[in-house]
């Protein structure tokens, strides 16, 4: 019988959760409470996370979560999470917007400490920030994945501003069973050590040995620049996939990977479309420089050492799809990017399907869920109780009752960004958040 829609086992491996204010109540003594960071509303009806102890605050940049609304009305709002959809930031209201779009597992990046956990490194009490990382480790684990068996793969920041207790809170997610982490695709531009630095030496070693995967996202190294102020904001929305390209170049050539067969880096809304195009021209550099730049490669092509540590995604990429050889079908997974305003819910399968339904039915299952319960050993469908739980039919025939009608906020139509009579530009949308500096420390929206 022909793989139908309905068939279909999906995981997605880039998410994002917005985070609620009660999350460190459990997780924290009280006393300790009020040094955790805070979610207060301002004056101007703005909310914020305010840190207090170290002068730090940070924003929701709308565009991270846009979901729900009408896509006339995306923009830099809302700020505010009782302005977003509940599965935005609630577990139980995400586990039905999962069903209602079909997708059995997920993996889940921060946003306020940002995608990687960056927010907190800089902090001046560094015992305090580790107490926040760990507290935040524990909510994530304990309250938003350990309630529903099977649809996360855990996923851990770290105090990457230190080696011990880098390898500290690692060693302790790992006893919570945690085996997924979030890693700068370039800790040079986030004022670490590059990750040809020997000082990395453990972090590799141990996620080698105990199969722990960095997830590296966009953002989190080369940062997407716009072409000019007056380019058509699309532009930059366009092409911001792709920077995570020269990342991927530089970690390709990480020396550790031909040391440590186990260790594995997977690449967060870059796309899948560019990858032929990128292995081809670094086995071209291979022979045409290989000379004089010495670069080994343990006898192997660039091609095949990426192939072998690397997992990447898609939101739509048909072109990509049909490449699959050429990328390699082993590597390929699907991102959902809920509830960023790239996300296609609530017709993920469908939109998934359109992309996949003309591969071979092998490939099919390693693009949906296969790949990437194998790159991250995770045993997903086995902890919810089998693959007739798993699939996109068993999952929607949960979700009736679940509203998905589209919202408008209270006077959005006041909100239009730049002149109605030309596109968006990067200087409107600039100007959308320049009003208060500090929302320029938030991570690229989406």
């Amino acid at each position: 019988m022909a793989l139908k829609l309905e068939d279909l086992v999906i995981a997605s491996v880039d998410d994002h959760i917005v985070e609620p204010p009660t999350m460190f109540d459990a997780h924290v003594p009280k006393e300790l409470l009020s040094k955790m960071p805070q979610y207060i509303h301002r004056p101007d009806g703005q909310a914020a996370w305010v840190w207090e102890p170290e002068g730090k605050r940070q924003f929701n940049v709308g565009l991270n979560a846009v979901v729900g609304r009408p896509k006339e009305e995306y923009g830099m709002e809302p700020l505010n999470i009782e302005q977003m959809r509940k599965g935005a930031w609630d577990p139980k209201a995400r586990i039905d917007d999962m069903n209602v779009g079909g997708i059995f597992s997920s993996v889940c990046f921060p946003t306020f400490i940002l995608f990687d956990g960056s927010w907190l490194w800089d902090a001046k009490d560094k015992a305090l920030a580790e107490r926040v990382v760990q507290a935040y480790n524990d909510w994530h684990i304990d309250e938003w994945c350990g309630p529903f068996p099977g649809r996360y793969i855990p996923t851990g920041v770290l105090p990457l501003w230190d080696i011990d207790a880098t390898m500290r809170e690692l060693k302790r997610l790992f006893k919570k069973g945690c085996r997924s982490i979030t890693f700068p695709a370039n800790p040079a531009v986030k004022g670490l050590k590059p990750i040809h630095d020997p000082q990395w030496e453990p972090l590799w070693a141990f996620c080698n040995d105990h199969h722990v995967v960095l997830n590296t996202h966009i953002g989190t190294g080369a940062t997407p620049g716009y072409a000019s102020e007056q380019s058509p904001i699309s532009a930059w929305i366009t092409s911001m996939p792709m920077a995570i390209s020269n990342d991927a170049a530089d970690l390709m050539h990480l020396r550790a990977l031909l040391r440590y067969p186990n260790l594995k880096f997977s690449l967060s809304e870059g796309g899948i479309g560019w990858i032929p195009y990128l292995l081809e021209r670094a086995d071209f550099t291979y022979r045409h420089h290989g000379a004089w730049v010495r670069c080994d490669w343990g006898g192997k092509l660039p091609s095949e050492v990426f192939r072998e540590h690397f997992l990447t995604c898609f939101i739509e990429d048909k072109f990509g799809c049909r490449q699959y050889q050429e990328v390699g079908e082993d590597i390929i997974a699907y991102e959902c990017d809920y509830p960023h305003s790239d996300c296609t819910w609530p017709h993920v399968a469908e939109e998934l399907w359109e992309n996949v339904k003309v591969l071979p039915e092998p490939v099919i299952q390693k693009v949906t869920h296969e790949n990437v319960y194998r790159f991250f050993a995770a045993d997903n469908i086995a902890q919810a109780g089998g693959r007739d739980k798993a699939t996109v039919g068993a999952l929607r025939k949960l979700a009736t009752g679940v509203d998905t009608a589209e919202v408008s906020l209270p006077g959005s139509d006041a909100r239009i960004q730049g002149s109605v009579d030309r596109p968006v530009t990067a200087a409107d949308v600039w100007a959308s958040l320049t009003q208060d500096p500090e929302l320029l420390t938030t991570e690229p929206a989406e």
